[in-house]
């Protein structure tokens, strides 16, 4: 299946990743955390083997174009990044998803950067529609009841609920979503942490057509 349009060649080529099937708001009101420039990708969870598969082969710093903005309380007031699990337990539980990223922060040599010049990164958010290349493909954490193990292959379909996960991006595992983790690393118990739906997928990554298209719930 292909989708009417015109993609990006990904993160080495443009700073425009994510793909507006149709637009709900562009929010460009907070500043960006410092680490939105700087950020390794992923910045959580690096290993090898849970490395998402657009990722290999990345070396570009800063939040991505696709990835998850998050509000950052730990830097300041009015502040938006990606995802920190390293700050306080007062501020993880206040760390949460508010869309996603349309350009990377930093752009590429000989465009225009408004990131960097403006210390603003839109994202959309309220329900628009939306698809991108950069999701998770692999389980990131251990998780014994449900017999997953960090690396395990992740899949998608459509109807399924998508999170924002530990490393600021799209992922179909409930439990490897920042909110779940930054509850438990708070201190606090599984079940009682708040979790939010970035979207629903209405199209699951293909062989031959390999984007994740969702409506946005954010």
């Amino acid at each position: 299946m292909v989708w009417d349009g015109q993609a990006s060649g990904g993160f080495t080529e443009s700073s425009a990743n994510l793909r507006e099937l149709y637009k709900g708001h562009h929010h460009t009101i907070g500043d960006l955390v410092p680490a939105a420039f700087t950020q390794s990708n992923p910045p959580t969870i690096a290993t090898a083997i849970t490395k998402a598969s657009m990722l290999v082969d990345a070396t570009k710093v800063g939040v991505l174009s696709g990835s998850v903005a998050f509000s950052r309380p730990d830097v300041g007031n009015n502040y938006l990044g990606g995802p920190n699990m390293a700050a306080s337990a007062a501020n993880l539980v206040l760390i949460r998803p508010l869309g996603v990223f349309i350009n990377d922060s930093k752009g590429h040599d000989y465009e225009n950067t408004p990131g960097v010049a403006s210390g603003k990164g839109p994202y959309a958010c309220c329900y628009g529609a939306i698809g991108t290349r950069l999701f998770e493909t692999q389980a990131l954490y251990d998780h014994g009841p449900l017999a997953i193990t960090a690396g395990d292959p992740l899949t998608y379909a459509c109807g399924q609920f998508l999170y924002a996960s530990a490393n600021g991006y799209l992922t179909s595992n409930y439990f490897d979503s920042f909110e779940y983790r930054a509850n438990l690393a708070a201190g606090g118990m599984a079940g009682d942490e708040i979790v939010t739906t970035m979207g629903v997928c209405i199209f699951a990554p293909e062989s031959d057509f390999y984007e994740l298209v969702l409506n946005l719930r954010v």
